[in-house]
């Protein structure tokens, strides 16, 4: 069984180790030209019954345990007149430890045999050539053949049209990802207002988003709810502008960055996006179910996908099709339930009455 996963990100490395693990090998494209090609984005919470049990699945938990960021499960919420609303420690106790993303895909892919990864392989496009079997055609216009064909490929996937016709649509608000560095040393004020973890400061419509990280930087992110494309993210003024009316000391998170900023406006797919079974394809992750960010399931529920698809078809006796339908009719409901939290929270988190809505879904936690 010729087994090939478009994209190495957290889901379709998870995906690609639990079957290694399990005597199944498998080939990963990825269109980037090495596994440091780019930086891979900030902290994440890996959660207990989602992310961990994958890496349980690898046998990669115990491996995982160093990675984690003591102290980064605090968190902070205020409003945007810089009153704390919520301020908690991490006591070492909770079940989402946060990490950094790229130290956990480097675990994954030091799990994998030399030459799993082909690096550089970027796909065109893919097709059906019946009983279950797919071509799928490099952008330098060679092309390969697979019995199953797994799209891991993210929010645009290339291998999604082979299963639905879907497009993620703008939910309306836009990020602009800032980082400041050192911040202990250059940045004191700063330091002592986000505090060690997670940060919130919500206003109607807006909001500063930040984490501490473990080199010593605070990544940020600046949230809108704007018409898509409506504003300049690399102007500094035109983006402190937004926070008009908001505290001195939380403008200044804004005005003090040490790096350019990078635009990330939020797509998500439809909330309970599925489709009919489609012999010998199917897809993880965001692939299957990108939603905004705020429900933090994005990577956990990658992580499950591919460890679940893994042991699907592992389970399978080499039927390739109940593996599958075995697999999406359990990631269907759950990815609806963290796609619906999704977006009610990006509701709640921008409304006008904003952060006690947030508080109210910490406290019913």
């Amino acid at each position: 069984m010729k087994i090939t996963i478009v994209g190495a990100g957290l889901g379709g490395l998870t995906l690609a180790s639990v079957l290694h693990r399990n005597g199944v090998e498998a080939t990963v494209l990825d269109l980037d030209a090495s596994a440091s090609a780019r930086v891979q984005g900030g902290m994440l919470d890996i959660h207990e019954e989602t992310g961990q049990a994958a890496l349980r699945a690898a046998g990669l938990y115990e491996e995982f345990l160093p990675l984690i960021h003591r102290g980064g499960e605090a968190m902070r919420v205020l409003d945007r007149h810089a009153v704390v609303r919520m301020s908690e420690e991490d006591d070492g106790r909770g079940a989402r430890p946060e990490v950094e993303r790229g130290a956990l895909r480097d675990l994954l892919l030091s799990s994998l045999p030399e030459g799993t990864v082909r690096w550089g392989a970027k796909v065109g496009s893919a097709r059906s050539l019946g009983d279950g079997r797919h071509e799928v055609t490099l952008a330098d216009g060679s092309a390969l053949e697979t019995d199953v064909l797994v799209g891991a490929d993210g929010a645009w996937s290339r291998i999604r049209p082979l299963v639905s016709a879907e497009v993620p649509a703008y939910t309306g608000i836009s990020f602009v990802e800032l980082d400041l560095l050192d911040v202990a040393a250059r940045h004191p004020e700063s330091a002592a207002l986000i505090g060690g973890g997670m940060f919130f400061a919500l206003g109607p419509e807006r909001g500063i988003l930040a984490h501490r990280e473990p080199d010593g930087s605070v990544h940020l992110y600046v949230a809108l709810q704007v018409p898509e494309g409506s504003f300049d993210p690399g102007d500094p003024a035109a983006l402190a502008r937004e926070f008009a009316g908001w505290a001195p000391e939380l403008r200044a998170l804004i005005a003090s960055v040490d790096s350019e900023p990078v635009a990330r406006p939020i797509h998500a797919l439809p909330v309970g996006h599925e489709w009919e079974r489609v012999p010998g394809v199917t897809l993880i992750g965001d692939a299957a179910h990108v939603m905004s960010p705020f429900a933090g399931e994005g990577a956990n529920l990658a992580m499950i996908d591919g460890a679940e698809l893994a042991l699907a078809v592992v389970e399978s006796g080499g039927d390739v099709e109940a593996a599958l339908a075995r697999y999406e009719k359990a990631m269907f409901p759950r990815s609806e339930e963290a796609a619906r939290g999704s977006a009610e929270n990006l509701v709640t988190m921008f409304a006008a009455d904003t952060p006690d809505g947030l508080l109210a879904v910490f406290e019913g936690h």
